[in-house]
């Protein structure tokens, strides 16, 4: 194994800049490409029903962090305004298109069809009529509902409840969630695979372990108090552009943010929002980060241990307090301190010297929020980083008070209500045993496929029926040539979406596959509810769509109606679960927290979930403390080039940790905009490298290489030089994932996106 590059930059120290970025190393995010943003959106020709759908009441389309509900679109739970971005009205914008001209499917092959990008299948159209694809044929073609009712009922009736399983994203609502896991359930399956698998899933676990509950303990208003916010392995300008506004606020009331991401994101730099015309868009930009460290892509538990030790050595830790309401802590306080300085530096290539600065930071905040997407979960070690950074906020006392607190930053904008729901293979024991009342018998006690396990368990033809509930269960997992053969096993394949995506044609079953056009959030003829990262459950008020073609179909009424023709009128009528506000009284008694939505529907209150948002240290645990646990420095290393067959001669190379991320324009798998000017990256096929690191290996800048992977290449590649640190790189997902063999993390299944090793070659300078 050869070393990382172990060299490290200094800490930052944000300054304020009035120039403007070099579109290669951009000095500030957000500002006037928003505005710019926002006026082609109002100038376009859907621009009218853009603006009516973004004063609906219904929540984002986008991330959890998005607003909306009961108080207008553009209002929070709080009730301010302007709390809308960008990417929310790329979201509906998508949705806002013509449906897709019959011609697309009657005309294109599926091969054709297999050519098309994200981006490209995401432009044509919304998906209007029900279509089948049956073995043998190379097209989608138009089918009735009555068809597919009886086709969907024979497919989940006939196998055994192993062999069905069900793969769901968060763009669904809670009450579709609670059906979706509900059904299989009552058939005896537990394979309730979810997006949620390959993004957040160390995040429950983690917490669940230390605190008992495995979801923010962090209101809005909470946040909104703290004077320290430590964000670490997130891009929120990009990905949960609503989180900035707070960050923004508190640095102008003298706080501090402490970013720790291994590349050197523009928006967390400084950063332009139109909710402060003034005073962020004027002055080009407000300050974000006020300290910016650039670890070792993986290292994450390394830097909070160093963290930890620095406090234990300046008598910062809250050693009463971690007395008082945690246990564990012995092992942990040894830990910290057997475990040596040159230990820990080496393995997160960050200094003692930061680490202790950063420490002192830390302590001379009163209040401390610790926030992290999934930079932090998305490792082979990924459920011990998110154990590591709880482990500091008890140590630091900034647990279960206002203004502290831990924050999974999550993606998808109902995707942490569908774990509520109990969308998940870690089903909680309070809400099994309401559900097994429910439903009159045990449930089974068989552990189901996540999503990685789905995949696996589809590749060796365990796997008869599936059910996708959004999602782009293709495109969102690593190893792509695995998973379209391990679909391709399945017998039927049953789709639920409102547009195409790459998945629907790389992801085709064996014998039948059917792609189910659906109401959006703003569209369904009913009222439904989702759940925020911050555990506010909003309410969604009926819609209507500009379709009109009455080929659509409420998610909620096609999985009823498959429910009913499974299991008749026992031990619940099921066609009666057509009905959302039965199913909200149906959720009200069976999910822990719940108990308010029964009467949503009369009070129109939303509601933050109880049991969460942890007022006073008495968490959710056996106990009631804290359990805080050693986290082990993880083995990091790269292989050498003979590990990817070598180079050939004449050709230079480089051995990188490739992090795979998003890019400014997407959102999950769907690709709005083609290139990232954030990050100086024009397109698509691009790597952004250390220019340090190109010049050790003789390659130039927007030379056009190969990346080889572990699973697979790309070829012409173009070099972008860019503020990553020395020996890691970037790519965009979900294209990247052609590279990567499916190494996750053995307590979540979480595929390790962040960390994954390539060797980038091509015929460059020679080096002397």
């Amino acid at each position: 194994m050869a070393p990382e590059q172990s060299g490290s930059p200094a800490a930052f120290q944000s300054k304020a800049s009035s120039e403007p970025p070099d579109p290669e190393d951009a000095a500030s995010g957000g500002g006037w490409p928003l505005i710019d943003g926002w006026a082609r959106a109002t100038l376009s020709p859907t621009g009218l029903r853009l603006w009516q759908t973004l004063n609906h009441k219904s929540a984002c389309l986008s991330c959890a962090w998005g607003t909306g509900g009961q108080n207008g679109g553009f209002r929070d739970e709080l009730g301010e305004r302007l709390q809308r971005c960008l990417k929310s009205v790329e979201a509906i914008g998508a949705e806002l298109q013509s449906a897709v001209p019959e011609e697309v499917f009657a005309g294109r092959s599926l091969a054709e069809l297999q050519q098309l990008s994200s981006a490209e299948c995401d432009q044509l159209g919304r998906l209007d009529r029900p279509l089948i694809q049956r073995a043998g044929s190379d097209h989608y073609q138009p089918i009735s509902w009555e068809e597919v009712q009886d086709i969907s009922a024979a497919a989940f009736a006939r196998p055994s409840p192993e062999r069905v399983a069900s793969y769901s994203s968060g763009r669904s609502s809670n009450e579709a969630a609670f059906l979706l896991q509900l059904l299989l359930r009552a058939l005896g399956s537990n394979n309730l695979a979810d997006c949620s698998d390959l993004c957040h899933a160390p995040s429950s676990i983690g917490l669940g372990r230390v605190f008992g509950s495995g979801t923010s303990m962090v209101s809005l208003e909470s946040l909104q108090q703290a004077d320290g916010v430590v964000l670490v392995g997130s891009n929120a300008p990009a990905n949960h552009p609503r989180l900035m506004n707070e960050l923004i606020r508190l640095r102008e009331r003298g706080g501090t943010v402490i970013v720790i991401n291994p590349v050197l994101e523009a928006g967390l730099l400084k950063f332009g929002s139109p909710a402060f015309p003034i005073r962020s868009m004027l002055g080009g930009g407000s300050e974000i980060a006020s300290l910016f460290l650039q670890p070792i892509p993986g290292s994450d538990t390394a830097v909070f241990l160093g963290l930890q030790k620095a406090l234990l050595e300046r008598g910062a830790i809250a050693l009463d307090f971690v007395k008082a309401h945690a246990d564990g802590w012995q092992a942990l306080i040894e830990q910290i301190e057997t475990t040596s300085w040159e230990a820990i530096t080496g393995c997160c290539g960050l200094s003692r010297e930061e680490l202790d600065h950063t420490a002192a930071r830390l302590a001379a905040c009163k209040a401390v929020v610790f926030a992290w997407a999934m930079g932090i979960t998305h490792h082979a070690n990924g459920t011990a980083n998110v154990q590591a950074i709880a482990n500091t906020a008890v140590l630091t006392g900034n647990v279960a008070r206002p203004g502290a607190g831990t924050m999974p930053i999550r993606g998808h904008s109902n995707v942490q209500g569908f774990g509520s729901m109990g969308v998940t293979v870690n089903l909680r024991e309070p809400m099994r045993l309401a559900l097994e009342q429910l439903l009159g018998r045990p449930l089974s006690p068989t552990r189901g496929y996540d999503t990685r396990a789905l995949i696996e368990a589809a590749a060796a033809g365990a796997v008869d029926s599936l059910l996708c509930l959004g999602g782009n269960l293709y495109g969102a997992n690593p190893d792509s040539r695995q998973a379209q053969a391990a679909l391709g096993r399945i017998d039927t394949i049953i789709y639920l979406a409102t547009k195409p995506n790459t998945g629907h044609f790389h992801g085709l079953a064996a014998r039948q596959t059917l792609l189910l056009p659906v109401f959006n959030r703003f569209e369904t003829p009913h009222r439904t509810t989702v759940e925020s990262g911050n555990n506010w459950v909003r309410i969604n008020e009926p819609g209507s769509t500009h379709l009109g073609s009455g080929q659509l179909i409420s998610e909620v009424e096609f999985l009823a109606e498959l429910a009913h023709r499974l299991h008749g009128i026992e031990p619940i009528d099921w066609r009666r679960l057509q009905d959302p506000v039965y199913v909200r009284d149906l959720i009200a008694r069976t999910v822990p927290g719940y108990a308010a939505i029964a009467e949503i529907d009369a009070s129109k209150k939303e509601f933050e979930v109880a049991g969460r948002v942890f007022q006073e240290p008495r968490f959710a645990t056996a106990t009631g403390r804290a359990q805080l646990a050693v986290t082990p420095l993880p083995e990091l290393g790269l292989p050498d080039a003979d590990h990817f067959g070598g180079l050939a001669v004449g050709e230079q190379g480089l051995v990188l940790n490739l992090i795979t991320a998003r890019s400014y324009g997407q959102h999950n798998t769907v690709v709005y905009k083609q290139g990232d000017s954030y990050r100086g990256m024009p397109h698509r096929q691009t790597i952004l490298v250390n220019p340090e690191d190109l010049t050790a290996c003789g390659l130039r800048a927007h030379q056009r290489v190969t990346v080889q992977g572990e699973a697979g290449q790309l070829d012409g590649i173009e070099l972008i030089p860019g503020s990553v640190r020395r020996g890691a790189a970037l790519m965009f997902y979900p294209e990247a994932n052609v590279l990567m063999r499916a190494v996750s993390d053995p307590e979540s299944g979480t595929p390790a996106f962040k960390r994954v090793p390539v060797l980038v070659r091509g015929r460059g300078l020679i080096v002397a």
